[in-house]
């Protein structure tokens, strides 16, 4: 695990992708190019790059002749408009083998609302996958209607980045309330990590 200029809510995004299972980076759009800053071991697995090959660089390094350009704007324009983006896109891995990567780029900001960093995660599909029928999104949606109405709330508005400050705000709750409802979510989900529940939310279409 490699990762810089971190400030105290990276070092809690860094914990939070750490021991996923999930192949996970983090992205800082305050720097040019919006390079990688943190990455984990599931994503080097999945690449097959080092850390160190990966540090530094914009993931579209995982492009290559056949990768689909209109998916790659879909990214791009999900990162200027500071929303969570889940696509299913054609990469490489550093062997040169491609492999179908259901991809998702989701924003994350500081109290004060300015965006502070990107999580991406990615997984590789079966060759028959099929798009939002894939057992993925099935499954995310079975698990998102074991909540309460309010818990899809809160789910929602961690997936669309905030924090536990702006969430009480937005739905008139306490911040103690937020988390007490964060913690049941993550443990509904069955995850500890954010990260984690912020893709099963994306993938069920909240």
């Amino acid at each position: 695990m490699i990762d810089y200029d971190l400030d105290e809510d990276g070092s809690a995004l860094l914990f939070s992708i750490v021991n996923s299972p999930i192949a996970s980076v983090i992205s800082n759009p305050r720097l040019p190019d919006n390079p990688i800053i943190a990455v984990n071991q599931a994503f080097c697995d999945l690449t097959g790059y080092r850390d160190d090959e990966i540090v530094g660089r914009n993931c579209r390094f995982l492009a290559g002749p056949a990768t689909e350009p209109w998916l790659t704007e879909r990214i791009r324009q999900g990162t200027r408009d500071r929303k969570p983006t889940l696509v299913e896109i054609l990469n490489y891995k550093r062997d040169g083998q491609p492999f179908r990567n259901a991809v998702l780029v989701a924003p994350v900001f500081l109290p004060d609302g300015e965006l502070e960093y990107f999580i991406g995660s990615q997984v590789e599909l079966d060759q028959d996958a099929v798009g939002p029928s894939s057992s993925r999104h099935h499954h995310a949606v079975e698990v998102v209607r074991t909540l309460s109405p309010r818990q899809r709330e809160v789910l929602q508005q961690i997936a669309a980045g905030y924090r536990s400050k702006q969430i009480s705000f937005s739905l008139n709750l306490s911040e103690k309330t937020v988390k007490m409802h964060r913690a049941l979510i993550l443990e509904k989900i069955g995850t500890h990590n954010i990260a984690d529940a912020i893709r099963l939310a994306v993938e069920a279409g909240l």
